[in-house]
């Protein structure tokens, strides 16, 4: 196969399933098949590009021009390569997990569900191989329109208002993005994503700089939910479990966090945020966030709802690997955005499972469900520990690329904010699993696990956590991967 329709291929695998499952409303199981088909394929696809991107190459193709000058290009470079992985190979679990959830809990319009979240996943790979800015926020607002329909699938009162809020954020987002892309383009005459920055030769008044930042940064920190831009995120818990692990663990925040870099790296480039002393300010705003999402995680009784602000807080951990400017951060910073990956959506499973079977939301309703959850609950334990930076699970080691790279900057102060959330996440987690095991429960003597549909994919993405603290290089050489994106930051040269 030609490797250059690669890219293109792997967004189009699931919008071609689209039809398939909307013609198959009728008949569940084919409908779930074009499911799976899909996420399968795409991730194969995706797994392709992986030889070439550990050797540091990229796979471009040029689509047509928009207007002179701003093609609709795909690159799929290591960066994008990484996310694509990490997103493809997560939807897989997710499609299997969703079919025991939507049927468990008895979920009107699944059809609409399923074909929601196969154009979600395509706008995700679409921005993970965006050859430039102008094609990225073409993919970054369809991935805004396509969860939409996921945020308010209840259509109860509450998800109708999450959904407002969510398009209010993340549509106000996007039009400062375009601001800050037309400005890019009228200093540079380029929207080409280029390791070390297009803005590094560019000839811009201070003030300039300083606006474009601005825009950028409102831009794509709704999606990253820094503080105060993440409102959207706890309301939209509202929606199906698999909707939460969909935004928490897959697409659209880490779709945030991975514009995050794409910003600092490839548009700003590391010498011109270090010059400025922009990541000053991505630094205070990142290490508030994760104090203080920490903090109201301990506040909140709803499962879903603490995990929601767990989930703002270990975002800002990637952003705040990012702002340190060095290529241990950085390195730290791109191994979070796996290594949350795989332990949030294990949390969000467990959640959902328990929702599903015991119909509980409540963590003051979960004492003693250990015993009839085991499974679930050992992989609810995994998660949490890993989020704590617990070895030997995958957080451990991206934490500690983080601290190493605090340390590389001479920078103190992210090693203490980073070594006092991992204490508040034991805090907040700890309570959950003290329940579960060493509590008495009532009422749970007829109830067992949840359907394998759920509990299959909650032990593999649990295992998965282990094994990627355990052998950081185990099947996608994500070590490397991470280490060379970073490393391409500081080495490639100005255009």
């Amino acid at each position: 196969m030609d490797l250059t329709l690669v890219p293109l291929l792997a967004i189009l695998a699931s919008l071609a399933a689209v039809p398939l499952i909307l013609f198959s409303s009728s008949r569940p199981n084919l409908r779930e098949f074009w499911t799976i088909l899909a996420a399968v394929v795409k991730f194969g696809l995706v797994l392709t590009l992986l030889p070439s991107a550990l050797r540091g190459e990229s796979v471009a193709l040029h689509l047509f021009d928009l207007a002179p000058g701003l093609p609709f290009a795909l690159n799929a470079d290591p960066l994008g390569v990484f996310f694509a992985v990490i997103a493809s190979g997560l939807w897989i679990f997710t499609s299997f997990y969703s079919i025991g959830y939507v049927r468990g809990h008895k979920e009107h319009k699944q059809t609409r569900y399923y074909a929601s979240f196969a154009i979600c996943l395509s706008a995700t790979i679409g921005i993970a191989f965006s050859g430039n800015l102008l094609t990225f926020i073409v993919f970054y607002e369809l991935l805004t329109l396509a969860t939409y329909p996921l945020v308010i699938h209840t259509e109860s009162d509450d998800a109708i208002k999450a959904g407002r809020k969510y398009l209010a954020f993340t549509l106000t987002a996007g039009l400062l993005l375009i601001a800050a892309a037309g400005m890019v383009y009228y200093y540079t005459g380029t929207l080409d994503f280029t390791p070390g920055g297009i803005l590094a030769d560019a000839d811009i008044p201070y003030h300039m700089i300083l606006v474009m930042f601005i825009l950028f940064l409102g831009g794509v920190g709704v999606k990253a939910g820094i503080m105060p831009l993440h409102g959207w995120l706890p309301a939209a818990m509202a929606a199906p479990t698999p909707v939460s692990a969909l935004l928490h663990a897959v697409a659209v925040v880490k779709s945030g966090v991975f514009a995050v870099l794409r910003v600092v790296g490839y548009i700003f480039g590391v010498d011109v945020m270090a010059d400025y002393g922009l990541n000053d300010i991505i630094i205070v705003l990142a290490g508030a966030t994760i104090i203080l999402a920490s903090l109201i995680a301990f506040a909140q009784d709803n499962l879903k709802r603490r995990l929601a602000y767990s989930t703002v807080g270990h975002l800002s951990y990637i952003v705040l690997g990012i702002a340190l400017l060095t290529p241990l951060g950085i390195q730290g910073g791109i191994m979070h955005i796996a290594a949350h990956a795989t332990m949030k959506i294990t949390l969000f499973f467990c959640a959902g499972a328990i929702i599903v079977n015991l119909h509980r939301t409540e963590i003051s309703n979960l004492n003693g469900i250990a015993k009839v959850m085991p499974w679930t609950m050992g992989a609810f334990v995994v998660g949490s520990m890993g989020l704590a930076g617990i070895p030997p699970i995958n957080g451990f080691l991206s934490k500690f690329y983080l601290i190493s790279g605090s340390l590389e900057g001479d920078m103190m102060i992210p090693v203490i904010i980073l070594i006092v959330s991992g204490l508040l996440n034991a805090g907040y987690f700890f309570p959950i699993i003290h329940r579960a095991y060493f509590k008495k429960g009532e009422g749970l003597e007829k109830y067992g696990e949840a359907s394998p549909f759920m509990v299959v994919p909650i032990v593999i993405t649990a295992t998965l956590s282990v094994l990627f603290g355990l052998f950081p290089n185990l099947f996608f050489n994500f070590f490397d991967l991470a280490a060379q994106i970073s490393e391409s930051l500081f080495n490639s040269p100005s255009p």
